[in-house]
This record gives structure tokens, sequence and C-alpha cells, in this order.
């Protein structure tokens, strides 16, 4: 058993008994540099390593069968060690003992209801994925993030820097040149962001030509209908513009996008960084042959959408097979050679097939006319459960 105990910047002299007690009952006690110096005791002090997370099996083998302690930073299961912890060994072999976290007392300090505040960790992360968080008149706190970086992406916020909350050098300011590594960020955002509904503008996506349009991408993120924790393969991806507005629907959604030119390959990756979703994985490659589980070890979809390459021999066979039951599939046509390929599959597995059309007014002299896309055959199919 190991007991994950909570501490804030205040130390020792901020733990109520029962935190104190357990600490004293340690033998080893593992945490950062300034959290073990903040405790007093003859335990054995074990710093961690770094990288942490690839050691940490290791270091608790290595002290399997004594009384093992761990500080975290305010409450261990917020973007802490608690939750790693009780995904590496179990949540029965893992005893939790809370303090107050930092953003709990960010809100205290400034009056914002804990509830009505999103919060992203950057912690190791890159800073494009606060864009999706940036809404008018929205409040945000941020974790480890850089206040000159942040203050970059959204111009328009206010931005409070609240430092070593909780400890004798805690300061609230707006100086973003003069803040603590350990700090929060409070964003009140101004009056630009961007929705979050499917159907961005074409101009926001960096492109060749090679793009679902904005109509039919609405449509057709509609039909793939992703869920939290869903994982999309985007095929034939060209910009990414599919692949980047499912992960904008929530932040646990991934997608992996697979396209065949280097040079889209790159565009997809700025895309998605540009349009705050930077955890896309793009696969450089021709289909079918790159989406091998086993090879690539790639995991298998929820939803795959075919945007790119359904008249190569197999590839609609090999997205079928790798999506899991219960899995949506969507491809689009737009040359009779491609819905071909999609009437065919209609026919063998079902599902529907939709024809979308649209035009957008466009100047014609001094006046204004219809230009009409090119059509679009939507194949839209559920793999039932088996």
């Amino acid at each position: 058993m190991v007991t994950v105990i909570g501490i804030g910047a205040d130390g020792w002299e901020g733990l109520p008994h029962a935190s104190r007690h357990e600490i004293a009952s340690c033998e080893v006690l593992m945490g950062s540099a300034r959290q073990l110096d903040l405790v007093p005791g003859a335990f054995e002090r074990v710093p961690w390593p770094s990288p942490l997370v690839p050691a940490l099996p290791g270091l608790l083998e290595r002290y399997e069968g004594r009384r093992v302690g761990v500080l975290a930073s305010g409450d261990p299961m917020f973007h802490g060690i608690g939750t790693t912890l009780v995904r590496l060994l179990g949540a029965s072999r893992v005893r939790v003992v809370p303090h107050p976290s930092s953003v709990s007392l960010a809100c205290a300090r400034l009056g914002w209801a804990l509830d009505d505040v999103d919060v992203v960790s950057l912690v190791g992360k890159p800073a494009a994925l606060l864009v999706p968080h940036l809404h008018p008149g929205r409040r945000v706190l941020v974790l480890g993030g850089n206040p000159r970086e942040v203050a970059a992406l959204a111009p328009d916020a206010r931005l409070t820097v609240l430092e070593q909350l909780g400890g004798p050098g805690e300061r609230v300011h707006h100086s973003l040149d003069d803040a603590d590594p350990l700090h929060v960020l409070a964003v009140e955002c101004g009056a630009d962001g961007a929705s979050l509904t499917p159907g961005r503008p074409d101009d926001l996506y960096e492109h060749d030509g090679q793009l679902t349009k904005r109509e039919v991408r609405a449509v057709t993120l509609s039909l793939l209908a992703p869920r939290p924790g869903e994982l999309l393969w985007d095929v034939g991806a060209g910009a990414g513009s599919i692949a980047v507005e499912w992960c904008r629907t929530h932040p646990s959604c991934r997608a992996i996008a697979v396209e065949q030119h280097p040079e889209r390959a790159a565009r997809i990756t700025r895309n998605a960084t540009t349009l705050g979703v930077p955890g896309i994985s793009v696969v450089v490659g021709a289909s079918p042959g790159v989406l091998d589980l086993e090879v690539l070890d790639l995991e298998a979809p929820d939803a795959v959408f075919i945007g790119g390459g359904l008249t190569a021999e197999g590839v609609v066979e090999r997205c079928w097979d790798a999506l899991k039951p219960g899995g949506r599939l969507v491809a689009n046509a737009v040359t009779l050679e491609s819905e071909a390929v999609l009437t065919r599959w209609h026919a063998r597995l079902g599902g529907d097939l939709t024809r979308i059309e649209v035009s957008r007014a466009t100047a014609i002299g001094g006046f204004t006319g219809w230009r009409p896309q090119m059509p679009v055959t939507i194949w839209a199919v559920i793999k039932e459960n088996v």
C-alpha cells in the first residue's frame, strides 16, 4: 500500500493532524526535493528522478514491503501523482489523503465559482491546448503555463498570476515577466474566441485545395458522432480538417490522421497546432498498407473517416476490419469512380447514402449569382456489435 499525502506551499504548518500522522508513520517518503524539504522526520527521503513516470515501477519495487509515503502538491487526484499511481498500481493499493488544490485556492482568492471555471493543465504540454477553451466571457485557470505564451494566444484577455498559494510567499499580481514557477494563471477571456461546433470557416485552414469544405465537414462530423474519449482515424486526411474538428468537440477526443504526401502531413500538424489540438498523431504513408495495427501499433478506432484514397484496393476493407464493434465509418466521394466504390459497399454492408450539393453566392459582374461546388456523396454505416 502506498499512501499519497497532499501538501500545500505552507508545508508542515498547514497540514491537519491526520496528514501529519500519515507522514510520521512512513519509513520511506518520496516527492520533489522542494516538497521533501517542507516536512520534518527521520524517514528515508527519496527525491523524484527525471523523467519520473518511466522510473516509477522500479522505484516502487525497490521499496516493496516498507511503509511508503508520497508527497503531492495540493489534491493528489487533480492533475497529480495520485492519478498516475492509481493507474500503475490500481485503486486498492493506493491510499490518498487530499489537501486543497491550487485551483480551489485560486478560486477562493479571485471570488470565482469553482464549478464555473475551466481548468487547463499545460505541465509538459504545448500552450496551444488552451485555444479551444478561449471563449467570450469565460474564465480559465491554467496550470503550469508560461504567462507570455498564454498572453500571445489570448491577447484580449485579462491575466492574473497567483503564486505560492497558501504559503508565506503568496502573491497575486499581473506582472507576466515576474511569475514564480509555482503559480496558477487566471485568464478572463475577452470578446475573441471560436465556436466548437463543426464547420469552421475554410480559410482558417492551411491547404492546397484538398480540404473537406465547411458545409460538408459539418454533415460529416454529425455522422461520425464524436463522443468523449473516442479515437478517430482520418484516412486520406488532406488538410486534416475532419481530425481537427473531431478533437475540438471534447478535450479527450483523439485522432490519427493518415496522409501519404509528406507536405500535406506537415500541414496537418500545423493546422492542428493553430486550432488548439496539437495532440493529433500524423502517420505518413499510403493506405491500406500503412493501416496495419500490429506493424505500426495503431489503436483500433471508434470511428473512421475516409476522405481520400477510396479507389485504392483494400482501403475500405482494412478500415472496416479495424473498426471497433459499434463504431462508425463515413466516407466521402466526389468522383464517379469513388462514388462507384461507395455504391458497392453500401450494397454489401448497408448504411445510408447521401448526396450534398452546395452553392455559394458570388459576384457576377455587378450582380450576385450562385456558384455550385462539386456534389459530394457520403456513405455512413455503423458496425453492429458482434
